[in-house]
């Protein structure tokens, strides 16, 4: 099969979801399919390559330096006129902004269009899948004049996603899943496809596929084994306002108290809560508390792999789980899940991890969730899984079974 894959990573260079699912289609590529990425990305954090698989790199800096000026539109932070302001002093950007906020034609879509195009008549694939979230490369593919199977692997939803909320969100997706083939959804998105549902009527186009975020970790940090008493409790992904937010976890770390504990956030988000959040905490916890921001990927994963327990903070929404969670699965260690929801779609995959402590942000911070998180992290802090433990449990998190998922479904013959 001859396949194209579209990913955007312009406004997240290191999201997780391009990067997913760069590797499981770049698995295809060894199975003798062709396999060629087109990547619409930020002009200067070039997108990794895969051996095997080609490329075309399409740079939207321009979009990327509006989104820095603007904020991505957070409605806290600088004044929106001192915004336009900064924008006017960057031409490109402020064409960019004219184009996607006031006439409704963001230049990603038309790019996408006229590159999906341009590829197909040379290449003449069978299937081309646009990964989403982003959407645009989604909505690019739907208007593409294109020759084989259009399809869209949505990791996170568009018109229910409670991030943000588009115009006429739901018109727009039923005019996209209307122009699909096949639709890949995640497990928690099924909801919106059972009758009665949103997305009832393309059913038959819906299929679950799991984050395949399943992968090994470097063997030296996965089997490293602490040499002392200390507690090293990291959590390693984005903050959201009202979505993922600390405040439990600092609460809760914060009332414990314990000098054998330490507490690392290492990600970005923190720019959406006050600058003096942090304070009372630290007066507590001291340099037992550590937040280091957004870090390279490489340095991301060290830090994951040199924690003793793995903090996961849950959504408020039923509709979207963390993929980092597959990747604490992956290094074998502890994980305690701090839950905001009681119908929090995390709970399930937790219940099937031994090494997993879950409490629910509305039990509060007294002494006997205290204890129960004490207990937990002495006893369980030092205990690992092997990656073939966690391959066992979650098989289906692994990038070959989604590439094996996705070659099914685009090979199937029209009924």
């Amino acid at each position: 099969m001859k396949l194209l894959c579209i990913l955007d990573s312009v406004e997240f260079p290191l999201a997780p979801t391009p990067a997913i699912a760069r590797r499981a289609v770049a698995l295809l590529a060894q199975q003798g399919h062709t396999v060629h990425f087109l990547e619409l990305y930020n002009g200067s954090v070039v997108p990794p390559e895969y051996p095997g698989c080609t490329r075309t790199l399409v740079p939207f800096a321009d979009e990327s330096k509006m989104n820095e000026i603007l904020e991505f539109g957070n409605s806290s932070g600088t004044p929106v006129p001192l915004r336009l302001a900064k924008l006017c002093l960057h031409p490109a950007a402020a064409w960019a902004a004219v184009q996607q906020i006031a006439l409704k034609k963001p230049r990603r879509i038309s790019a996408a269009i006229r590159a999906i195009e341009q590829l197909d008549k040379q290449h003449h694939f069978d299937a081309a899948i646009a990964v989403a979230a982003p959407y645009a490369a989604s909505f690019a593919l739907a208007q593409a004049k294109f020759g084989g199977k259009k399809a869209s692997w949505q990791m996170d939803p568009y018109a229910a996603n409670h991030s943000y909320h588009a115009a006429n969100a739901y018109q727009k997706e039923t005019a996209l899943c209307s122009a699909l083939d096949a639709i890949f959804i995640a497990p928690a998105m099924q909801q919106y496809y059972l009758p009665d549902a949103p997305f009832a009527a393309f059913a038959h186009k819906a299929h679950v596929l799991d984050f395949p975020s399943l992968v090994p970790c470097p063997k030296e940090a996965a089997n490293k084994a602490a040499q002392n008493q200390q507690i090293h409790c990291v959590f390693v992904g984005s903050l959201y306002p009202q979505i993922r937010t600390p405040h439990y976890a600092l609460e809760l770390f914060a009332a414990l108290n314990d000098p054998n504990v330490t507490l690392t956030f290492v990600g970005g988000g923190w720019e959406n809560y006050p600058q003096d959040l942090l304070n009372f905490y630290r007066r507590i916890l001291g340099n037992r508390l550590v937040v280091t921001g957004p870090l390279p990927a490489a340095q991301a994963t060290e830090h994951l792999s040199n924690a003793d327990v793995l903090l996961s903070l849950g959504n408020s929404a039923d509709n979207q789980v963390p993929s980092k969670i597959f990747e604490y699965f992956a290094a074998g260690k502890p994980v305690l899940h701090l839950a905001k929801i009681k119908n929090d779609p995390s709970l399930a995959y937790f219940s099937r991890w031994p090494l997993a402590l879950c409490l629910q942000e509305s039990e509060g911070v007294g002494q006997s969730v205290q204890a129960t998180l004490r207990d937990f992290l002495h006893q369980k802090g030092h205990c690992r899984l092997s990656f073939e433990q966690a391959q066992q449990l979650f098989e289906q998190n692994t990038p070959q079974a989604a590439a094996r998922c996705l070659i099914s479904v685009l090979q199937e013959e029209p009924s």
